[in-house]
C-alpha cells in the first residue's frame, strides 16, 4: 500500500484520468471528491463489498441442468 500525506484541496492522480482530493478534515472524518471516467465505478469498499457477496450468492444459486439446456440451446 503507497501511503500518501495531503492537506485539504490536494489531490493525486491515478492512471492518468481519476483525481482525487482531500476536500475536508473534521476530527477523525476526511471528505474525498474522486472525478473519474463514468466508465469507471466507485463505490465505498462495505458496499462494493455486499455487491461481490450479492454477485456470488446469484450465481451460486443457477440449477446447472437448467445452465446447461439453455447452453444448448
Amino acid at each position: 500500500m503507497l501511503a500518501l500525506a495531503r492537506k485539504v484541496n490536494e489531490s493525486i492522480i491515478i492512471n492518468d484520468d481519476i483525481e482525487v482530493t482531500v476536500l475536508e478534515v473534521k476530527g477523525d472524518q476526511i471528505k474525498l471528491g474522486i472525478e473519474a471516467p463514468r466508465s469507471v465505478p466507485v463505490y465505498r469498499k462495505e458496499i462494493y463489498k455486499q455487491i461481490q457477496e450479492a454477485n456470488t450468492e446469484a450465481a451460486n444459486v443457477a440449477d446447472p441442468e437448467a445452465l446447461a439446456k439453455f447452453m444448448s440451446k
